[in-house]
């Protein structure tokens, strides 16, 4: 099996096109991602009605899988910590 073909991690960045600390955050996240190797993707919550009603007021929110990394701020050590234990 590939790696491509393994699962890669995947995190998930959900805020709104208009809203400057999710920006910030998916700046912050880019030199970590390169560093480990990881993926994200960035969703529109205001795109989805069901992620508006449960995280609207909480993003940005970084999500891998249902855990909950941070909201509002990059919590850095935390999610370094994070994807070193589950890399």
């Amino acid at each position: 099996m590939t790696h491509s073909q393994q699962g890669k991690v995947r995190l998930r960045l959900l805020g709104r096109t208009y809203c400057h600390l999710c920006h910030d955050m998916e700046e912050a996240l880019a030199p970590i991602l390169d560093e480990f190797g990881i993926e994200m993707e960035v969703i529109d919550v205001d795109q989805d009605l069901d992620l508006e009603e449960s995280w609207g007021e909480l993003v940005p929110v970084l999500l891998h899988g249902d855990t909950e990394l941070c909201h509002y701020f990059l919590d850095e050590p935390r999610v370094r910590d994070y994807l070193g234990r589950i890399g």
